[in-house]
Protein backbone atom coordinates (compact mmCIF):
# COMPACT_ATOMS: atom_id res chain seq x y z
CA UNK A 1 0.00 0.00 0.00
CA UNK A 2 1.33 3.44 -0.90
CA UNK A 3 0.84 6.60 1.16
CA UNK A 4 0.71 10.08 -0.32
CA UNK A 5 2.96 12.73 1.21
CA UNK A 6 2.12 16.42 1.24
CA UNK A 7 5.64 17.58 1.98
CA UNK A 8 7.49 19.83 -0.47
CA UNK A 9 10.59 18.20 -1.90
CA UNK A 10 9.63 14.70 -0.73
CA UNK A 11 8.43 11.90 -2.99
CA UNK A 12 4.76 12.05 -3.92
CA UNK A 13 4.19 8.65 -2.29
CA UNK A 14 6.01 6.26 0.02
CA UNK A 15 5.28 2.56 0.52
CA UNK A 16 3.81 1.09 3.69
CA UNK A 17 6.51 0.16 6.16
CA UNK A 18 8.44 3.40 5.54
CA UNK A 19 10.07 5.20 8.47
CA UNK A 20 10.89 8.86 7.88
CA UNK A 21 13.36 10.75 10.06
CA UNK A 22 12.57 14.44 10.56
CA UNK A 23 15.84 16.18 11.42
CA UNK A 24 15.42 19.71 12.70
CA UNK A 25 17.14 22.42 14.73
CA UNK A 26 16.04 22.65 18.36
CA UNK A 27 14.07 25.78 17.60
CA UNK A 28 12.77 24.46 14.27
CA UNK A 29 9.07 24.75 13.48
CA UNK A 30 8.12 21.10 12.97
CA UNK A 31 4.36 21.40 13.51
CA UNK A 32 3.44 22.13 9.89
CA UNK A 33 5.51 19.23 8.53
CA UNK A 34 4.16 16.91 11.20
CA UNK A 35 0.51 17.83 10.69
CA UNK A 36 0.80 17.68 6.88
CA UNK A 37 2.18 14.17 7.32
CA UNK A 38 -0.72 13.18 9.59
CA UNK A 39 -3.65 14.59 7.66
CA UNK A 40 -2.81 13.39 4.16
CA UNK A 41 -4.15 10.05 2.89
CA UNK A 42 -4.76 8.69 6.40
CA UNK A 43 -7.48 6.56 7.96
CA UNK A 44 -6.10 6.79 11.50
CA UNK A 45 -2.96 8.00 13.20
CA UNK A 46 -1.12 7.80 16.50
CA UNK A 47 0.84 10.71 17.94
CA UNK A 48 3.42 9.60 20.49
CA UNK A 49 4.46 12.63 22.49
CA UNK A 50 7.44 12.73 24.80
CA UNK A 51 7.61 16.51 24.42
CA UNK A 52 4.08 17.77 25.08
CA UNK A 53 0.89 16.63 26.83
CA UNK A 54 -2.20 15.24 25.12
CA UNK A 55 -3.94 18.57 25.60
CA UNK A 56 -1.16 20.37 23.72
CA UNK A 57 -1.22 17.76 20.94
CA UNK A 58 -4.99 18.27 20.55
CA UNK A 59 -4.47 22.04 20.35
CA UNK A 60 -1.87 21.55 17.60
CA UNK A 61 -4.16 19.26 15.61
CA UNK A 62 -7.00 21.75 15.92
CA UNK A 63 -4.80 24.70 14.92
CA UNK A 64 -3.60 22.94 11.77
CA UNK A 65 -7.06 21.63 10.89
CA UNK A 66 -6.25 17.93 11.28
CA UNK A 67 -9.25 15.59 11.61
CA UNK A 68 -9.10 14.75 15.32
CA UNK A 69 -11.60 11.89 14.93
CA UNK A 70 -8.80 9.89 13.28
CA UNK A 71 -6.35 10.61 16.10
CA UNK A 72 -5.08 8.55 18.95
CA UNK A 73 -2.58 10.14 21.29
CA UNK A 74 -0.02 8.58 23.58
CA UNK A 75 0.85 11.06 26.32
CA UNK A 76 4.07 10.02 28.07
CA UNK A 77 4.41 13.10 30.29
CA UNK A 78 1.23 13.66 32.29
CA UNK A 79 1.41 10.67 34.65
CA UNK A 80 5.09 11.22 35.47
CA UNK A 81 4.60 14.93 36.13
CA UNK A 82 1.38 14.53 38.09
CA UNK A 83 -0.71 16.53 35.61
CA UNK A 84 -4.43 15.94 35.37
CA UNK A 85 -5.26 13.41 32.69
CA UNK A 86 -8.05 13.86 30.20
CA UNK A 87 -10.39 10.95 30.27
CA UNK A 88 -10.97 10.14 26.62
CA UNK A 89 -11.16 6.99 24.55
CA UNK A 90 -8.56 8.24 22.06
CA UNK A 91 -5.91 9.23 24.63
CA UNK A 92 -3.56 6.71 26.24
CA UNK A 93 -0.93 7.22 28.92
CA UNK A 94 2.25 5.49 30.01
CA UNK A 95 3.89 5.95 33.38
CA UNK A 96 6.85 8.04 32.20
CA UNK A 97 8.54 9.39 29.06
CA UNK A 98 11.26 6.71 29.33
CA UNK A 99 8.79 3.80 29.38
CA UNK A 100 10.02 2.31 26.10
CA UNK A 101 8.17 -0.99 26.55
CA UNK A 102 4.92 0.86 27.28
CA UNK A 103 5.37 3.04 24.18
CA UNK A 104 5.99 -0.03 22.01
CA UNK A 105 2.98 -1.85 23.50
CA UNK A 106 0.58 1.05 22.88
CA UNK A 107 1.91 1.48 19.33
CA UNK A 108 1.44 -2.20 18.53
CA UNK A 109 -2.09 -2.14 20.01
CA UNK A 110 -2.94 0.88 17.86
CA UNK A 111 -1.65 -0.82 14.72
CA UNK A 112 -3.38 -4.12 15.52
CA UNK A 113 -6.72 -2.48 16.38
CA UNK A 114 -6.98 -0.15 13.36
CA UNK A 115 -7.29 -0.78 9.64
CA UNK A 116 -6.46 1.02 6.44
CA UNK A 117 -3.77 3.63 6.11
CA UNK A 118 -2.14 4.24 9.48
CA UNK A 119 0.49 6.76 10.41
CA UNK A 120 2.59 7.18 13.53
CA UNK A 121 4.28 10.43 14.53
CA UNK A 122 6.86 10.30 17.34
CA UNK A 123 7.58 13.76 18.74
CA UNK A 124 10.30 13.34 19.76
CA UNK A 125 12.99 10.68 19.72
CA UNK A 126 15.35 13.35 21.08
CA UNK A 127 13.16 13.80 24.15
CA UNK A 128 13.01 10.03 24.60
CA UNK A 129 16.83 9.97 24.55
CA UNK A 130 16.88 12.76 27.14
CA UNK A 131 14.75 10.71 29.53
CA UNK A 132 15.94 7.19 28.66
CA UNK A 133 19.40 7.63 26.97
CA UNK A 134 20.58 7.35 23.38
CA UNK A 135 20.85 3.55 23.33
CA UNK A 136 17.29 3.03 24.53
CA UNK A 137 16.04 5.64 22.04
CA UNK A 138 17.83 3.85 19.21
CA UNK A 139 16.37 0.53 20.41
CA UNK A 140 12.87 2.07 20.51
CA UNK A 141 13.24 3.46 16.99
CA UNK A 142 14.41 0.08 15.71
CA UNK A 143 11.47 -1.71 17.34
CA UNK A 144 9.01 0.87 16.00
CA UNK A 145 10.34 0.58 12.44
CA UNK A 146 9.80 -3.19 12.60
CA UNK A 147 6.19 -2.59 13.69
CA UNK A 148 5.64 -0.22 10.75
CA UNK A 149 6.88 -2.91 8.39
CA UNK A 150 4.76 -5.62 9.99
CA UNK A 151 1.57 -3.55 9.81
CA UNK A 152 2.20 -1.74 6.49
CA UNK A 153 2.04 1.64 8.25
CA UNK A 154 4.31 4.70 7.96
CA UNK A 155 6.02 6.79 10.61
CA UNK A 156 7.64 10.18 11.16
CA UNK A 157 10.29 10.43 13.87
CA UNK A 158 11.48 13.83 15.16
CA UNK A 159 15.17 14.26 16.02
CA UNK A 160 16.94 17.51 16.92
CA UNK A 161 20.28 17.86 15.14
CA UNK A 162 21.71 20.14 17.83
CA UNK A 163 21.37 17.68 20.69
CA UNK A 164 22.93 14.46 19.38
CA UNK A 165 26.46 13.79 18.19
CA UNK A 166 27.05 12.93 14.53
CA UNK A 167 27.42 9.20 15.24
CA UNK A 168 24.07 9.01 17.03
CA UNK A 169 22.30 10.91 14.26
CA UNK A 170 23.81 8.51 11.71
CA UNK A 171 22.48 5.57 13.72
CA UNK A 172 19.00 7.14 13.64
CA UNK A 173 19.36 7.75 9.89
CA UNK A 174 20.39 4.14 9.28
CA UNK A 175 17.15 2.89 10.84
CA UNK A 176 14.95 5.05 8.61
CA UNK A 177 14.08 4.81 4.92
CA UNK A 178 13.98 8.53 4.27
CA UNK A 179 15.14 11.76 5.85
CA UNK A 180 13.50 15.17 5.90
CA UNK A 181 16.04 17.81 6.93
CA UNK A 182 14.27 20.94 8.17
CA UNK A 183 16.53 24.00 8.27
CA UNK A 184 16.39 27.03 10.56
CA UNK A 185 14.73 29.24 7.95
CA UNK A 186 12.01 26.66 7.25
CA UNK A 187 13.41 25.16 4.05
CA UNK A 188 13.34 21.40 3.78
CA UNK A 189 15.59 18.88 2.04
CA UNK A 190 14.36 15.33 1.41
CA UNK A 191 16.49 12.23 0.91
CA UNK A 192 14.78 8.92 0.10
Amino acid sequence: MDYRLAIDGAPETIPGGTAVLLLHPSTGETDRTDTNFLKTDTDSFLVISTRTTAREVMQKLDHYDVDETRAQILDTLSVDRGYSRRSAEHIRYVSSPDDVDGIITVTEEFLADTEGKRRVSFDSITELAYYADDERAIDALERLTRLLEAYDAVGLFHVSTEVHDVETIERFRDLCDGVLDLHEGGSLDAEF
